[in-house]
């Protein structure tokens, strides 16, 4: 295989991969208030053939916080309501880390196109 193909391949499926961290992270931020939500993680464990990733989404099974509020509609049988698991410090760090990787897999396919086409420019002479 073209080495710089497999760059530009390896550097799209990071991006792919980033680009639903980032959806995952907003997916929590904007259900940060919401009771009862647990957190999404994105689980990615790579194929048999090594060539493509899988990705899944798992629910963090940390609790969350448990409010005494009997009158809330929410409430459990003993009067408390179970809030969202969800750490907006981490979403935020979580979606700033995704978005740096998902910059420097575009830096790398970029890179891998230039440096084809200039190949493609010597191979033409």
């Amino acid at each position: 295989m073209n080495p710089l193909k497999a760059i530009m391949q390896q550097a799209v499926m990071g991006m792919g991969v980033e680009q639903r961290r980032i959806t995952l992270a907003s997916e929590n931020i904007s259900n940060a208030d919401t009771p009862g939500y647990q957190r999404k993680l994105l689980m990615v464990e790579p194929s048999p053939s090594d060539q493509f990733q899988q990705m899944r989404v798992a629910l963090d099974q940390a609790p969350g916080e448990r409010l005494y509020e009997p009158s809330n509609p929410m409430a459990d049988a003993d009067g408390y309501v179970t809030k969202s698991n969800v750490s907006l410090v981490m979403e935020m760090a979580d979606m700033r880390e995704a978005n740096r990787t998902y910059e420097a897999n575009l830096n790398s396919f970029q890179q891998a196109r230039t440096m084809y086409r200039s190949l493609l420019d010597i191979l033409r002479r």
